[in-house]
């Protein structure tokens, strides 16, 4: 058999690490028998197909995000997984640095006060090839997402509404493109309730080094991180002082750790039967709060999070629309006011199931059955 491309690789990477089977079609995965959970790291058009996949076939499943581009598509592989009663799990890594999570225990534990404001950044070394801005869903979805989703897990409240704005400084190559494909540079403030406030800044180059820095100011005081370096050492000369190197200029060097974390966390819920720490809830959440900052963008206007959610109709869990400016509903069709009522388009999942009755006594009561 003469092997070529991924499947060249598939081959290397199984004999170095001792595994009996491998395959390049993720069908040959999902189906097979003696596999229980499947993690899903393919490009983000593939996701919400995969992930009903596994449902119907009773894997439990670890997606990277998105859950889909589109937000009834994740609505339906959701319910789906819910339905099949398989757990779901979502790869917002950052929930697991622990340099985030300290600021999160300095919140949680009031060691800086009640929260006044949030502050996220997040710079890359370098912009990517015009190839992978095209058709990629603008720098909300695929950038800006991770940090709005930090705003939410820092602020432990589900947002109100979104400003945003965008621009391009960097790669002018890529004006050309629809909305905010074109932007390599955005901004949003984001409105909590409390008063509280969060503030994301997002660039796709910082000549030095990749840069993710998180802020929280409170009542008794501020906490801040730093970013990540290879090493400790720093230089001290008549004309410099400062690290000797730069920080790490790739993801998954600076977040190494967080991914080590968040897989682990991931078996664990499996081996103890115990709730995933980031669920499909989560992974939806993101995905509003991006679509309604590029609407912001767009429309150059405060956005609600509820105008994004709010026409999104299932007439059964796993077939969902979008009911986009049209004055006729569908009868039964109950508009999601706010985030706190997601339940009215989502089923609880297995671990919530377990809390509250089965998943049938649930989606009935949906339903007014």
């Amino acid at each position: 058999m003469i092997l070529t491309g991924i499947c060249h690789i598939l081959h290397l990477a199984a004999k170095t690490f001792g595994v009996p089977k491998f395959t390049s079609d993720a069908m040959d995965v999902i189906t097979d028998p003696e596999v229980d959970a499947v993690w899903i790291c393919s490009p983000s058009q593939y996701h919400a197909d995969q992930i009903k996949a596994c449902a119907a076939n009773g894997k439990h499943v670890f997606c990277e995000k998105p859950i889909a581009t589109d937000l009834a598509e994740t609505v339906e592989a959701i319910n789906a997984c819910n339905e099949a009663g398989v757990k779901l799990m979502i790869g917002l890594q950052r929930r697991f640095d622990p340099n985030f999570l300290r600021v999160r225990n300095a919140i949680e534990t009031k060691e800086v006060g009640d929260t006044i404001v949030i502050k996220t950044c997040s710079r890359d070394p370098s912009p990517p090839p015009y190839e992978y801005v095209k058709g990629g869903g603008g720098i909300f979805n695929d950038m800006a997402v991770h940090d709005l989703d930090m705003t939410r897990f820092l602020a432990g409240e589900d947002p109100i509404e979104i400003l945003a704005v965008g621009s391009c400084h960097i790669d002018k190559s890529i004006e050309d493109l629809p909305g905010s494909e074109a932007f390599d540079t955005a901004t949003c403030i984001v409105k909590y309730p409390n008063g509280v406030s969060a503030m994301v800044d997002v660039c796709r180059q910082s000549s030095y080094g990749y840069d993710q820095r998180a802020e929280v100011l409170g009542t008794k005081g501020m906490i801040a991180t730093d970013n990540v370096y290879p090493n400790t050492a720093k230089i001290y000369r008549n004309d410099f002082t400062g690290n000797a190197d730069m920080p790490f200029d790739f993801f998954l060097s600076r977040y190494f750790e967080a991914y080590v974390t968040e897989t682990e966390a991931f078996c664990k819920s499996l081996v103890e039967d115990s709730e995933v720490p980031c669920t499909g809830i989560d992974g939806l959440v993101a995905l509003v709060m991006s679509l309604a900052a590029d609407k912001s963008a767009a429309e150059n206007r405060w956005v609600k999070f509820s105008e994004v959610i709010e026409n999104v109709y299932c007439s059964s869990p796993t077939e969902c629309s979008l009911l986009v400016d049209s004055d006729v509903f569908p009868d039964g069709f109950k508009p999601t006011k706010s985030l706190s009522e997601l339940q009215n388009i989502v089923v609880p999942d297995v671990d919530e199931q377990k809390k509250s009755g089965s998943f049938t006594t649930k989606f009935k009561d949906m339903l007014g059955i």
